[in-house]
């Protein structure tokens, strides 16, 4: 059986943690952000963690 192609869009989105876990970026930090308050770009940094059910369609997606 040949071997399936992991979803090139999901897998420059998501990073999969060593414990399993499905990391991504917050949304709305790309662009406006001059009327954005300091407070929210702060809030919008860093990564977080995918919803179980999300992160079971994403793991699909990557392959996993």
């Amino acid at each position: 059986m040949p071997k399936n192609k992991s979803h090139s869009g999901a897998s420059k989105r998501f990073k999969i943690t060593g414990s399993g876990k499905v990391l991504r970026e917050r949304a709305g930090k790309r662009h406006l952000l001059e009327h954005k308050s300091s407070r929210v770009t702060r809030r919008l940094t860093g990564n977080a963690e995918m919803a179980p059910g999300d992160a079971k369609k994403i793991k699909k997606l990557l392959g996993k």
